[in-house]
């Protein structure tokens, strides 16, 4: 246990500055010991049932407590506005106006934690040099606190449950105005009653008693929400919390288990919050949240944030976040039409557009950065723009209000771990004074599009890459050989990783006949992709020697045990001889080929199977010789297109087999596709990478005997 003298000098620390500065909440977080975890370690202000979603923070998280940590500086934010543009993830989480101050503790030559104040909103924007006084001296009292502690060998450690502090009583208390203020306020016909910031009753009037249900029972002492069950609401928790938070009155409408309506207006102070009860009419004042005349949610419903959170994401791309954006978020916010652009080489490109009119997209997109028009201001600035009216706009940028009948503008700055990326344009249908509310709320949308954004724009460019790797490992066309037709498909295994370990490979020989191989290496990544390119390469230079399948296969088993990889790989190769009408194969662990003779039978083809590749240094690679005559189809594939966990493979072969009987009258480019759609989850992300190639003796196309 930590003495308490310690922990006292950081706690009177904490509450003194509360005092000097005005402010009505303190924290104090302490790095966990693996110091990627924050753990609140003491609070001022805030009850303990307040503060449970926030005990406990990553040091990845969006949040001023986490940036004045990561960059070791203080970090003010002035009000909801400007939480809503730089930490956008706090501002869903804790959608209430304040003002706060987060400064690192330095101990030990390292930062150790960090603290924070809270003030309502109505703080000026910037901190007064009293305040940041009192802020830097606080700073290294703490970090004083905690070396010593150390240095005693008895260090602070936060645990994760913070103490609640209680704060400096007034300077002056007059008692002989209480028992007057007592009697006045029981006179009230309404109901008024108090509780303390843990919610414990400190008072209650006789009105507020007989509308509580509380007549003749004790309460003095007594959690509200003990004595009260029906107010044990999480909606009614909410405006405690927005009150205590806020340090501003807040609403709430309860339902009495009798049926009667009770409007319950909240007035806090930094030490509890006092209640006025009344009884309400259904549909009165007070009942439910204002709602805007098209009967929309209101824009700073924090449930409308949530939503929004959960909807991108589902988004992989640009083109998803576009759609998601217009399907789910538009309808919620009455935006008529949106444009989403990012800066690339200097200039504005717009990587997505939904419902604005093609003359305002020529006119956004290339424009350079350092144009002086409003979407090019807010990515330097990073401060948003609000144009309540075309006329507002037309002033600032004529081009952009010319073209179309949306009536009023939000552009929001995209923001993604202090980075501006582009810039948000949302269009609404009729002109619109954007409350400090709504403009809160839009600025947090901004950034949580802008996190979808950022994430599609990676992947986008992650899947180009692995497109262009998988085009440059595997075959850009099949080679055209007489009497011969050819047809092959890869699939990759997850999207987002849009390469893997299968390939395939056709090769004509110096002798007439053509060597077509397949193979898988274990796994679908950048790795198993780059040992596929070596296995590839090495089957084609040992095939070129003239070797026979089981010669090849031995060499190429060699040359993977001397690269020393720790991945496998199985690989069919099979030379076809089409003026003998035979192939000649040879498998190291891989399924079976098919062989299909149209309207005669279709066999499934026993290869002997030697190890795998990369396992066994002597290891051998036994051949077969089967027929391949006029009109067959020969087809080689991965274990992607038919394995799946706990089902039989032998069964799913057969099935494949049964399938290809039915449908090998089909096109191979068709043929492909049927086949493809056989495969496990093909509708869904494939388990494993697939690789198909077909080789279909079509003596129509032969060349003529010499």
């Amino acid at each position: 246990m930590t003495p308490a003298g310690d922990v006292a000098a950081v706690d009177e620390a904490l509450v003194e500055a509360a005092a000097e500065t005005g402010a009505h909440l303190a924290v104090l977080y302490l790095l966990h010991d693996g110091d990627d975890v924050l753990l609140m370690e003491a609070g001022l202000g805030l009850p303990a049932w307040g503060s449970r979603p926030w005990t406990r923070i990553r040091l990845g998280a969006d949040a001023p407590v986490v940036a004045a940590v990561r960059r070791d500086e203080l970090i003010w934010v002035p009000g909801p506005d400007a939480m809503a543009r730089e930490f956008p993830g706090t501002a869903l989480a804790i959608p209430y106006p304040y003002a706060v101050a987060a400064a690192p503790i330095h101990a030990g030559g390292r930062v150790r934690g960090v603290w924070a104040l809270t003030w309502p909103a109505a703080h000026p924007a910037d901190l007064s040099p009293g305040e940041l006084t009192v802020i830097n001296r606080t700073s290294h009292r703490i970090g004083r606190a905690l070396e010593e502690a150390e240095a005693n060998g008895r260090p602070i450690r936060a645990v994760g449950q913070p103490r609640a502090l209680a704060p400096l009583p007034p300077a002056h208390q007059d008692d002989q105005r209480a028992p007057a203020a007592l009697d006045c306020l029981d006179r009230f016909t309404d109901g008024v009653a108090a509780i303390d910031i843990e919610g414990h009753i400190t008072f209650c009037n006789p009105a507020a008693a007989e509308l509580l249900g509380l007549d003749g029972t004790p309460m003095q002492g007594c959690l509200l929400w003990d004595r009260v069950p029906w107010l044990r609401d999480p909606m009614f928790e909410d405006r405690c919390r927005a009150a205590s938070i806020g340090q501003q009155p807040a609403d709430h409408l309860a339902s009495h288990p009798d049926g009667r309506l009770i409007r319950i207006r909240l007035y806090p102070t930094p030490t509890g919050i006092s209640l006025h009860l009344t009884p309400a009419e259904p549909g009165g004042p007070g009942h439910g949240d204002p709602m805007p005349a098209d009967g929309a949610p209101p824009l700073t419903d924090s449930r409308n944030l949530l939503h929004v959170a959960s909807t991108l994401t589902r988004a992989l791309d640009v083109g998803e976040v576009v759609d998601l954006v217009a399907d789910h978020v538009a309808p919620v916010y009455g935006v008529r039409a949106m444009a989403l652009l990012v800066a690339e080489g200097g200039r504005m490109r717009i990587a997505g557009a939904h419902g604005c009119a093609q003359e305002v997209l020529d006119h956004l997109d290339g424009r350079p950065v350092t144009a002086p028009t409003p979407v090019e201001r807010v990515l330097r600035t990073g401060l948003p723009l609000f144009f309540g009216s075309p006329e507002e706009l037309r002033h600032e940028d004529p081009g952009f209000a010319r073209s179309d009948d949306t009536a009023a503008w939000a552009l929001l700055p995209l923001t993604v771990s202090e980075q501006r990326i582009g810039t948000c344009v949302f269009g609404f249908a009729h002109a619109h004074r954007f409350s400090a509310g709504e403009r809160a709320a839009l600025s947090a949308l901004a950034g949580l599009i802008a996190q979808a954004l950022d994430r599609a724009l990676l992947y986008e460019s992650k899947d180009r890459l692995a497109h262009t790797l998988q085009t440059a490992l595997l075959p850009v066309a099949l080679p055209e050989v007489p009497g011969l037709l050819t047809a092959a498909r890869y699939v990759p295994a997850t999207r987002g990783v849009g390469i893997g370990g299968d390939f395939y490979d056709l090769m004509a020989l110096e002798d007439g006949s053509i060597a077509a191989v397949i193979g898988d290496v274990q796994g679908h990544n950048m790795t198993a992709a780059a040992l596929m390119g070596q296995v590839r390469t090495a089957v084609r230079a040992f095939t070129g020697t003239g070797a026979d399948p089981g010669e090849v296969l031995r060499h190429a088993n060699r040359l993977l045990i001397e690269l020393g990889t720790d991945l496998f790989t199985s690989c069919l190769l099979a030379h076809v001889d089409l003026r003998l009408r035979t192939f000649c194969a040879a498998s190291a662990g891989h399924p079976p080929p098919l062989l299909c003779v149209p309207e005669r039978h279709t066999d499934v083809i026993d290869v002997p199977a030697g190890p795998l590749l990369g396992i066994d240094p002597d290891a051998e690679y036994p051949t077969l010789n089967a027929p391949f005559p006029p009109e067959a189809i020969l087809v080689l594939y991965t274990d992607g297109l038919v394995e799946v966990p706990g089902t039989d493979l032998e069964h799913r072969i057969d099935t494949l087999t049964e399938h290809l009987a039915r449908a090998c009258t089909e096109p191979l480019p068709q043929l492909t596709d049927t086949l493809l759609g056989l495969a496990p989850s093909s509708h869904q992300r494939h388990a494993d990478d697939i690789a198909v190639l077909l080789l279909k003796h079509d003596p129509s196309t032969a060349a003529p005997p010499s």
